[in-house]
């Protein structure tokens, strides 16, 4: 089983429980009827991938990445009514969510359109959801950071404080792993002594574009670096502009609200 299908059957597991005690009143078993997913503002989609783990009928209109107008027709599902009412709370969840994601993630790709610096996400993400949530931020046209502590070497302020200091961490990392790593510096003290041990990725959190410029050019283009920490749609272009490589955004996974969708049922 896939992390996505075991994360589709635990949603449901949550949410049905022992059964739909209202459709099961309400409803005939042996009824059959079709449903719409229907866009209710402009948004762009993710999570489509969910459907077909809910639905064993299901036609298409749009894809991960495409934009939604309000009105417009995702996709159309058809079986027992039942299970059509059973799953329809959970699958807008998953949609509502992600497209919400990928919504944002759009408009921060979009500030930083013709500058060389791409939009990063991170793990900021809500437990358990990680994979759909990146796959959602993708579709938005940023570009996924690490998945997780396995995939990169990523050293922060406090794995610095625990190895001792810049050079030591750097000098660890080295002997323990041939991955190259990325090292945050929050003063120009341990930008230099960064520099000086042979980084060649660094990470500049909670400074302003000025600041940000100001160290990017005493870099001089001897490492790639990653912008962090206080990064909004109203000033990523402006950050994307100090020359940086890299800006990576918490936002665009934990502060992504909602978009509207809905579900029309009919009976076929």
């Amino acid at each position: 089983m896939t992390d996505v299908e075991q994360i589709v059957r635990f949603a449901l597991a949550e949410d049905i429980g022992t059964g739909d005690i209202t459709s099961q009143a309400c409803i005939p078993a042996e009824r059959h009827a079709g449903g719409v997913f229907i866009g209710r503002q402009h948004l762009v989609l993710a999570g489509t991938e969910v459907l077909p783990l809910m639905y064993d009928q299901i036609d298409f209109f749009k894809k991960d990445g495409d934009t939604v107008s309000d009105g417009e027709i995702i996709a159309e599902v058809h079986g027992p009514a039942r299970q059509l009412l059973e799953c329809e709370r959970t699958a807008l969840n998953f949609l509502q969510r992600l497209s919400g994601i990928a919504t944002l993630a759009r408009e921060f790709a979009e500030q930083v359109k013709g500058t060389k610096c791409k939009v990063l996400d991170t793990r900021k993400t809500t437990p358990g959801l990680r994979v759909l949530e990146k796959r959602a931020a993708a579709a938005g046209g940023i570009t996924n950071h690490r998945m997780g502590l396995f995939d990169a070497i990523l050293i922060k302020n406090n794995h610095i404080a625990a190895a001792g200091g810049v050079r030591e961490a750097l000098e660890n990392s080295r002997a323990a792993s041939s991955q190259p790593a990325e090292i945050e510096v929050r003063t120009k003290a341990e930008l230099q002594e960064a520099l000086d041990h042979g980084a060649t990725h660094l990470l500049i959190d909670n400074l302003t574009p000025e600041e940000a410029a100001e160290w990017i050019q005493q870099i001089a283009g001897r490492a790639k670096v990653e912008i962090s920490g206080g990064v909004t749609l109203q000033n990523v272009r402006a950050y994307a502009e100090t020359g940086a490589d890299f800006i990576s955004a918490g936002a665009i996974t934990h502060s992504a609200p909602a978009v509207d969708l809905s579900f029309r049922l009919e009976l076929l």
